[in-house]
């Protein structure tokens, strides 16, 4: 089951850190941490999650906050690949449906890259091949992701089901820290108070971040 508000945080599964210094959950403790999860073939992430993460290191580093980022894959498998992240870190090079959004609102310098550097450790979701589809992946999914799925009635849980099965059919790998953490898509911000407990996730971005961020400094 995936780590819930108010538990203990996981340490990221991460097979690799390609950008600064190998660290984790259990190795910051005492600071507030901020996970920033984004996929390299997802525009939003470099347009909106991304930025509101570095603005979020920028202001608060001094202060007790430490920003981490994690590039997963849970679509897009030939896209989202340690290759790619690397070409990101080593060159600022994006690649897809970054690319061609970024080129469209005159965010690129020239060679396609982006127009900013990532200051802060980066590493890469472990992801583990699937394997093949049965009723219990399906079921471990499902409740998961839908707490409340048995309150449903038997049609409604045939039809979402049926809708996971079609998912899971073209699911090639399964991305550790997206899963353990129980997160709907890219990009996602994952906040962990000093103690270590998970406080929130959120997908996509708001304005709430930053007062919850100066918050968790202050306690």
């Amino acid at each position: 089951m995936p780590t819930r508000i108010g538990e203990k945080a996981t340490n990221l599964a991460v097979s690799e850190w390609v950008q600064g210094r190998p660290t984790n959950i259990d190795k910051e403790r005492g600071n507030v941490i901020l996970v920033e999860v984004f996929q390299v073939n997802c525009p939003g992430c470099f347009t909106l999650g991304i930025p509101q993460a570095i603005d979020m290191y920028v202001k608060y580093y001094d202060e007790g906050l430490r920003v981490l980022g994690v590039a997963t894959a849970f679509e897009d498998f030939d896209k989202n690949t340690l290759g790619n992240l690397k070409l990101l870190l080593t060159t600022g090079e994006v690649i897809g449906e970054t690319r061609k959004v970024l080129t469209e609102y005159g965010h690129l310098r020239p060679g396609n890259k982006l127009s900013y550097k990532i200051p802060f450790p980066i590493g890469m979701d472990m992801l583990l091949g699937f394997g093949p589809l049965t009723h219990d992946k399906i079921m471990d999914f499902i409740e998961a992701n839908f707490p409340d799925f048995r309150s449903y009635n038997e049609k409604e849980r045939e039809s979402m089901y049926e809708q996971v099965k079609q998912y899971l059919k073209l699911k090639l790998f399964s991305a550790r820290t997206f899963e353990e953490y129980g997160l709907r898509g890219t990009p996602s911000a994952i906040l962990i108070d000093k103690k270590g407990i998970l406080r929130q996730t959120t997908f996509g971005t708001n304005g709430f971040l930053e007062g919850t961020v100066k918050q968790l400094l202050k306690e």
